[in-house]
């Protein structure tokens, strides 16, 4: 594994659907995929800001944030 993928999001419909169809389709030889919950760790949504995250769910390949969607601004998990 070469690289970490992160998946945020915030347990939404939405989000869930993401989880089940992106996150779960990325190349685990490729990536490491950490699921992050906002919505059950407060703690790490200034991690998700700070990678460029405005909404989830969002997925950060390589340091580059992509929006998938839109379940719930970050504004709002705070």
């Amino acid at each position: 594994m070469s690289n970490k993928a992160y998946f945020y999001h915030a347990g939404c419909p939405v989000c869930v659907a993401a989880e089940d169809n992106v996150a779960k389709a990325i190349d685990r030889n490729r990536y490491e995929v950490e699921v992050v919950h906002l919505g059950d760790n407060k703690a790490r949504v200034a991690e998700a800001e700070a990678a460029g995250v405005k909404s989830v769910p969002a997925l950060v390949l390589d340091g580059a944030p992509f929006h998938i969607n839109f379940g719930a601004s970050l504004a709002d998990l705070k």
